[in-house]
């Protein structure tokens, strides 16, 4: 089956879950991750979609929900959820103990020394943890070692959990993954199918929980995964959005 056919088939379904990354998705990948801004169409073509009767529209990222909804611009009836799914509008999916909050300052501080070994690279403070990114880092050939002294050194505190993507690895302290916000939004919507898109090593858990005959998961860009379509570049998941939104309207 081709991705325009299993459109039209999730395009005729009553109740329908549009779901993406933000980053690598809606927005290209750059530099700078403060910079991440939409590409020009894409969150409109969403906010459209969302619009629409029984169709559900998510935006489902690593990022913390305050940037996610500040870089994105994405309001309701757009749904954010942000921190790999641990943030949604009600707060967040568990409440982080005195003992949590000290090992999510250990983590901090742990990926925040390993950053300044290494020129170039970054930490994003996040609400259950925090990033370490090594995109930039002014010796391509020490990203990867850096990502190794993390994964050595906070990543094995016990009750931290790590989660690898592109240039970056994430250390949190309470376990979430974005195949579970699916399973989640999925059963607050009811809907018949979901579709999911994503670019990262982090997307492939929301790809394993799309089993159903109607779910459709799309992977944008290269890269080994279990996604039943690929496209190349955000303008092409954008043009799937648009299409959709023609599919639905029409």
């Amino acid at each position: 089956m081709t991705l325009r056919a299993a459109l039209e088939r999730f395009a005729a379904l009553d109740t329908v879950l549009v779901a993406t990354d933000y980053d690598g998705v809606v927005a290209p990948i750059v530099a700078d991750p403060a910079a991440a801004f939409p590409l020009p169409g894409t969150v409109p073509a969403l906010t459209s979609l969302a619009a629409l009767p029984g169709v559900t529209v998510a935006l489902v990222s690593g990022r913390d929900r305050a940037t996610l909804g500040r870089l994105s611009g994405a309001a309701a009836p757009l749904v954010t959820v942000g921190s790999h799914g641990a943030e949604w509008e009600e707060g967040l999916e568990g409440v982080l103990s005195p003992a949590l909050i000290d090992l999510r300052a250990s983590v901090l501080a742990d990926l925040t020394a390993i950053a300044e070994r290494f020129p170039g690279a970054a930490v994003e403070p996040k609400p259950l943890g925090a990033a370490l990114h090594v995109r930039n880092v002014v010796d391509p050939s020490a990203g990867p070692l850096a990502l190794e002294q993390a994964r050595r050194g906070p990543a094995a505190l016990p009750g931290v959990h790590a989660t690898d993507g592109k240039a970056v690895l994430e250390l949190t302290v309470l376990d979430a993954s974005k195949g579970r916000a699916l399973t989640v939004l999925r059963e607050r919507t009811g809907a018949d199918g979901v579709l999911y898109l994503g670019d990262d090593v982090t997307d492939e858990k929301a790809f394993a929980v799309l089993t159903g005959p109607e779910d459709v998961s799309v992977k944008v860009g290269d890269g080994a995964t279990a996604a039943r379509f690929r496209v190349d570049a955000p303008a092409d998941a954008r043009a799937v959005f648009e299409e959709l939104l023609a599919l639905r309207r029409a």
